[in-house]
């Protein structure tokens, strides 16, 4: 079975970042399941991609390493694993709950059998320690009784999750107001001595009531706890917000937001994100050189429809050879014209 028979230069992520040939597969903080995500993994992994970023959560970081095993086996290529954490102020991740006291006694419990992680037990609520926040059982319960609700990690369990993790970078999505909440949580990464490649930051002007002058201060504030605690940034931008990336329109957003920002933002990548698809390498000039870019919803849209039918097959997508050829063809334009830019 072939894997990614493109031929380009592998570049390490540091290398990529610097050449501003970074790519970045967002697996999304909920609506994804466990195969699908360790699939995922594996097919953009192969196509060169320097990072799969996942909600914090045990299990999801587990499904995503079996994506990296394999593609690394395979093509001798491994990607960091970035988990993205919240600074504890804003709704960024979410899991299913509902009151099993409301069920009625006679209810079949479908909630049960269409749970992927066994987190629903016959006659109980919803194990938050098992839920990842796929969200199938939400329409599955035939009252509507199953609702999302914010999780959020204190800084204790932030610490014991990423040392169970180990990932190779963090991510901190961050807003205006936020500066207590982003100073300890990176305070807390230092004392504890979590080592990471890069500490990146994530924000952006829409939903977050900031212009770019503003949003210029608050990355600068991030830098500064960054740099007191020995950490290497890296500037997440998001133009949009992540459901958001269809057409060019919002692709256009996120390559303004960098223009923006170039001259503002202190020092260190610069990433586009946020409403990026394929259309928005071409939204570039030439001498344009921002440090890569993050893919999310449209690259897990993009690949769906065959991990889906994976998943009926009850197979890994790269057991099945039609099925992982045809993902590699619909991953490839998305990420290789980032991997051939010129420097």
């Amino acid at each position: 079975m072939g894997t990614d028979d493109h031929t380009f230069e592998r570049l390490t992520p540091d290398e990529a970042l610097d050449q501003g040939r970074w790519v970045k597969l967002i697996c999304g903080a909920s609506n994804q399941d466990l195969p699908a995500i360790a699939d995922l993994t594996a097919v953009f992994a192969a196509v060169g991609v320097h990072c799969i970023d996942v909600a914090a959560d045990p299990a999801v970081a587990l499904a995503a390493r079996r994506g990296l095993d394999w593609a690394e086996a395979h093509t001798g290529h491994r990607p960091w694993l970035m988990v993205s954490l919240s600074d504890g102020m804003d709704a960024h991740f979410r899991k299913a709950w509902f009151d099993a006291d409301r069920c009625p006694a006679d209810c079949p419990r479908p909630c049960e059998r269409i749970c992927p992680a066994a987190a629903i037990p016959p006659g109980a609520g919803i194990d938050q320690q098992r839920c990842y926040g796929c969200g199938r059982c939400l329409p599955a319960c035939p009252h509507g009784l199953i609702e999302e609700r914010d999780h959020r990690l204190a800084p204790e369990q932030v610490i014991t999750l990423l040392k169970s993790i180990q990932p190779d970078a963090v991510e901190i999505h961050t807003g205006s107001g936020h500066e207590e909440g982003s100073t300890m949580l990176i305070q807390s990464l230092q004392q504890h001595n979590v080592p990471l490649q890069r500490l990146a930051v994530s924000c952006g002007l829409e939903g977050h009531g900031v212009n770019a002058d503003q949003l210029a201060r608050l990355l600068w504030h991030r830098h500064s706890c960054l740099r007191q605690a020995g950490y290497r940034p890296l500037w997440q931008l998001d133009g949009r917000p992540m459901s958001g990336d269809v057409g060019a329109g919002t692709a256009r957003a996120a390559v303004q937001l960098w223009r923006a920002m170039r001259l503002l933002a202190p020092p260190g990548p610069l990433q586009l994100a946020g409403g990026t698809n394929a259309a928005t390498v071409d939204l570039l000039h030439s001498r344009e050189r921002p440090a890569g870019i993050a893919f999310g919803g449209v690259a897990r849209r993009l690949l769906m429809p065959v991990l889906n039918e994976a998943q009926t097959r009850g197979s890994a997508l790269w057991q099945w050879p039609e099925g992982w050829e045809l993902a590699l063809s619909l991953a490839r334009p998305l990420v290789t014209p980032w991997l051939r830019r010129s420097c």
